[in-house]
């Protein structure tokens, strides 16, 4: 079985002229080869810094501008920049990237690939609140939740509460053992018009199951082959390809809310909680809601609209009225952890981070509204 114990059957990537289906067990292939592979199976590329599991650094004027990935003079030359943008099949980009750089390792981007691919974590961690393993799923009291440490652990609950067969164990589909033993389980999205969104499994909010991630628009995936300083990202099991989604795990992908519609959330509606017993608090929404619907409002493009300032922004400011005794920490501080995990699902950890690290600087400031108290 594929899970924490030691995977026993590993094979990397095929190189040039190997079966790509059922090939040989053969050495590691290098980041080109690794390239190829994908291009070869339709799936556009980009280079990663090498080492890392993350894209190349952008370009100084992006750094400095944070210009859009349309204007950014960089894609129309072929040069790596805005991440997964950089994604492509051209064989000559291929050669050009990994000839400069030939220890980048290898991402794919999951939208034009067509790509969904469920990340299951191998952290082990003490079990939460039943109602954060599968979220929207009541788990019945009686039911015995000893054992339940990792990824691994809820996707198989899942599965079994549905009766479908456990995706860590689907050997129909191209499956990669990470170098943290972790297991990332690679879907084909048999519905072109059906676009499916990026979360994390530590979402309180949207998320498939605990400790399962969700690759699919708007982010990447590592291929298999990449060597990072950790280990190698290996294609375990006989499968080479990635199956069509099943069709359960379409269903529960639509019920915790993965499918993009177009729309943008309409988070900003949401009335501010005051502190009880304060009085003439209606200026806090004043304030803060405007801040709060440019945030919500990046939900409509993956990049180049300033979300990281306009979270700071918003969290900053909503950190100095809960100061001033306008608003509630918890409740203030839930509302801006749903619109931005509605706004950027693939980076909540870093989206907490920002609302954490802003709200912090925020109340050392009281932001007292003259007049209005």
């Amino acid at each position: 079985m594929i899970g924490q114990a030691e995977v026993t059957r590993t094979i990397s990537v095929p190189l040039e002229g190997v079966n790509h289906d059922r090939p040989a067990r053969i050495g590691p292939a290098s980041p080109r080869s690794v390239a190829r592979w994908s291009v070869a199976q339709g799936r556009p590329v980009h280079p990663l810094a090498p080492g890392r599991k993350t894209p190349v650094g952008n370009c100084p004027a992006r750094r400095a501008s944070k210009h859009k990935q349309a204007a950014c003079p960089c894609l129309p030359a072929g040069r790596p920049c805005h991440g997964f943008h950089a994604a492509t099949t051209a064989q000559g980009l291929i050669e050009q990237r990994w000839t400069k750089t030939p220890a980048a390792g290898v991402g794919v981007a999951c939208g034009p690939a067509g790509l969904v691919v469920i990340d299951i974590d191998a952290h082990q961690t003490p079990v939460p609140d039943r109602e954060r393993l599968l979220p929207g799923i009541r788990i019945p009291e009686h039911v015995r939740l000893d054992g339940l440490a990792s990824g691994f652990d809820t996707l198989a609950l899942l599965a079994a509460y549905r009766g479908a067969n456990d995706p860590a164990q689907d050997e129909n589909t191209l499956r990669v053992l990470t170098p943290s033993g972790g297991l990332q389980v690679w879907y084909r999205n048999p519905e072109p018009a059906t676009h499916y969104r990026c979360s994390t499994g530590s979402s309180r909010y949207m998320a498939l199951a605990r400790q399962v991630d969700v690759r699919a628009e708007g982010g990447w995936i590592v291929v298999p082959g990449t060597r990072t300083p950790k280990g190698v990202y290996r294609a375990v099991g006989p499968a080479r390809r990635p199956a069509v989604l099943p069709e359960w795990l379409r269903r529960e992908l639509r019920r915790t809310g993965h499918v993009l519609d177009g729309r943008t959330p309409a988070a900003s509606a949401e009335p501010v909680a005051p502190v009880p017993g304060r009085r003439h608090t209606a200026s806090a929404p004043q304030v803060i809601d405007p801040l709060i619907a440019r945030v919500a409002e990046c939900a409509a493009a993956p990049d180049g609209t300033g979300f990281s300032e306009r979270l700071n922004r918003a969290a900053h400011t909503a950190g100095g009225l809960v100061a001033a005794g306008y608003l509630d920490h918890a409740a203030i501080r839930d509302r801006l952890v749903r619109v931005v995990c509605c706004a950027r699902p693939w980076q909540q950890s870093r989206n907490e981070k920002i609302v954490d690290d802003a709200l912090a600087v925020g109340t050392v400031r009281p932001l007292h509204l003259k007049g209005r108290t």
